[in-house]
């Protein structure tokens, strides 16, 4: 990066980070309901996202810095509330187990990628997921193939790696070896000033009887040894940055 790009993009990370000193943000108490995603939380929607005013401007820096090296970001997904992330998992569920598999084996593969509804780091409008613009590719695109080697959205994974930390967004399901739960997403950030805070309010929730209580599709296979495992794998195996 050329030396006046780089103090670009250092005075955009900053701005992005000033007002949030150690990460120390006041941390607003959110109802089970927004961390389910039955809530009403205050979103900015623009540029194709809806996210929280702080995530919203640390993304426009980030953006911004990309930007200024020739590199585009466009969101895919932001926000999702229960009914939008529900709606996916009842598509998934039947395509799954109209072509022969059982709920189990059908839910199995659900949570390789897609999260139950009421578990989704998405329902707090602090996470999303991100693709380089201007590629011409429009199909399949969270793929992970896509972000490594020759693929289309490598060059936005390399300023990714090198930058978005800095502007306070981290890579949530890394490829980090020995990792578990779902499986490795280059495209997924999380606003780690939020929703750091806002996993430790989750942790305790009893995920147990949420779930039993919405009577999903497949949720007879929600034995208490397949949500304990889900809970540690899927909700709590994610890069460590994000659990502290």
């Amino acid at each position: 990066m050329k030396r006046r790009r780089f103090i670009q993009t250092t005075a955009l990370a900053t701005a992005a980070l000033s007002s949030f000193p150690n990460w120390a943000l006041t941390q607003e108490t959110l109802s089970t309901d927004q961390l389910i995603g039955k809530g009403n939380p205050e979103l900015i929607e623009k540029n194709g996202y809806r996210l929280r005013p702080a995530v919203s401007a640390a993304f426009d820096n980030m953006a911004a810095a990309a930007q200024q090296d020739g590199i585009g970001i466009q969101v895919v997904s932001s926000y999702r509330d229960y009914a939008h992330q529900n709606r996916i998992w009842e598509r998934k569920f039947k395509s799954y187990t109209a072509n022969g598999m059982s709920d189990l084996d059908a839910i199995k593969k659900i949570i390789e990628y897609s999260t139950i509804p009421g578990t989704s780091r998405h329902h707090w409008a602090t996470d999303l997921d991100i693709i380089q613009s201007g590629t011409g590719v429009t199909s399949n695109v969270l793929d992970p193939d896509k972000f490594h080697g020759t693929g289309p959205f490598c060059e936005l994974k390399a300023w990714l790696d090198q930058h978005a930390e800095s502007f306070g967004f981290y890579e949530v399901y890394t490829n980090n070896y020995g990792r578990k739960g779902f499986n490795y997403e280059p495209w997924h950030f999380s606003y780690a000033p939020l929703s750091v805070g806002y996993l430790q309010q989750y942790k305790k929730l009893d995920v147990a009887e949420i779930l039993q209580q919405e009577h999903l599709l497949g949720s007879e296979a929600f034995t208490s040894a397949f949500i304990n495992q889900y809970r540690t794998e899927n909700i709590l195996d994610i890069n460590p940055a994000l659990l502290s």
